[in-house]
């Protein structure tokens, strides 16, 4: 049998096999500290998500107009398990699920070229975008700005214009996804009455808006052998200029949008806060990790980073983590690792007491970190994780290891115990 002449090959070599067996314990303790560590396992299905923004329609215009005919085209992806789509006001997410083994980036190349031809079929200024090539264990950091003397205005604007733009550069974020506060915007409300006064619609202020904020280029001008460069700068930078924009003329005298309209600096309409603690209102963000990254070298990536931003932050401004999975890994994995420490004293103290001989007991013994190390190389060959599920296999396993062991020892005594009684009656 070919196990049989495994065991004869093993026993005539002893030497490669000892050889071997060091090459691949040093092999797997490369492979631990290659493989990536998090505290939880990603079960989350191989999924792209198509985001599309159309702000003021509601659900069922976004169901008719957007979701149904992005679903409907977007179901011809080879490779594509089903198609999901979520409409609600303003927004349409469609999920689309591909196998377990499609690569995730081949997948989000094959639904941008979908998304390419359905474009047309779509209302006017509709753009479907794709979300972060996140999964759905991908919220690794949340933090808020602690920053009691300043605005929730002015927050979302260092956070948006200033930390997220710096912690996008982390190798292994996908995204930061902002929360809180309001995002500053011009506000232009118009007096019904007024317009019906002066005659005007909605369309002609929004045109006449539009048509004032803008910059346009000219020519080059060259005047004693210097190059001139012609420009206009239209671009609004008060609201002054917003109450200043002419929208029609009567009778020579022109007609501004200050006389129609009250021109304000605003937050947009929120449909939620975020409050922390009943303390009020706060303002952060949410990284969230790229696919198939390590956690754990990520987060402490992040961190080192949110020192370097902390520097160019305003006084008094300061990081508030209040969610670290980092500390979540660290802790699960040193209570695995402890775990497996003390199963492997407790079943190498158990072994050398019940069969009471060393070289027996040595050779079980040595199974255990061989066999563990091996198994790392065999998570990182199929893209494991170092987590709690993995890990707790490894210390159930540890078991099955010492019994195989034990049986094959007993076995091996057994026979030679056999020869030995039989040769003694051959001599007598």
């Amino acid at each position: 049998m070919l196990v049989h002449r495994i065991i004869e090959w093993s026993l005539r070599n002893r030497f490669i096999v000892i050889v071997l067996a060091a090459g691949l314990f040093a092999w797997g303790v490369f492979a631990v500290r290659e493989n990536p560590i998090d505290a939880i396992p990603d079960l989350s299905e191989n999924q792209v998500i198509v985001f599309t923004e159309w702000m003021g329609r509601g659900p069922r215009l976004i169901e008719d107009q957007v979701t149904y005919p992005l679903v409907t085209n977007l179901q011809g992806i080879p490779r594509v398990k089903y198609v999901r789509g979520s409409s609600m006001f303003g927004m349409s997410f469609i999920f689309i699920i591909f196998e377990d083994d499609v690569d995730i980036y081949w997948a989000r190349e094959r639904v941008l070229e979908k998304l390419s031809t359905i474009a047309r079929q779509l209302p006017e200024g509709v753009a479907p975008t794709l979300g972060p090539d996140g999964t759905g264990v991908g919220h690794i950091l949340w933090y808020t700005l602690d920053a009691p003397d300043i605005n929730l205005g002015e927050q979302r604007a260092i956070q948006d214009w200033y930390i997220k733009f710096a912690l996008q550069n982390v190798p292994g974020v996908s995204e930061i996804a902002s929360f809180g506060g309001s995002q500053q915007e011009y506000q232009v409300t118009l007096d019904p009455n007024k317009l019906l006064y002066y005659k005007l619609s909605v369309p002609e202020v929004i045109s006449a808006i539009r048509a004032n904020n803008n910059e346009s280029g000219g020519r080059k001008f060259e005047l004693s052998g210097i190059g001139y460069i012609i420009k206009t700068s239209g671009y609004l930078q008060s609201l002054d200029q917003i109450r200043d924009i002419p929208v029609k003329t009567q009778g020579s005298i022109p007609v501004k949008v200050g006389d129609i309209a009250s021109v304000q600096m605003t937050g947009e309409p929120r449909l939620g806060i975020f409050d922390q603690d009943g303390r009020g209102e706060r303002v952060g963000g949410i990284v969230v990790m790229r696919y198939g990254e390590n956690a754990d070298a990520v987060i402490d990536r992040v961190k080192a980073k949110m020192k370097e931003v902390a520097k160019g932050l305003p006084p008094g401004v300061q990081f508030d983590i209040i969610y670290d999975r980092g500390t979540l890994i660290k802790e699960s994995i040193n209570s695995i690792k402890r775990t497996l420490i003390e199963e492997m004293i407790v079943v190498s103290i158990v072994v050398i007491i019940f069969l009471f001989h060393w070289r027996s007991a040595l050779s079980i013994i040595i199974q255990i970190p061989v066999t563990l190390a091996i198994s790392f190389i065999l998570l990182n060959a199929f893209g494991i994780t170092s987590n709690i599920m993995s890990l707790t296999g490894i210390a159930l396993a540890i078991g099955v290891i010492v019994d195989n062991g034990i049986i094959m020892s007993e076995n091996a005594y057994k026979h030679l115990s056999e020869r030995y009684a039989s040769t003694q009656k051959e001599q007598l």
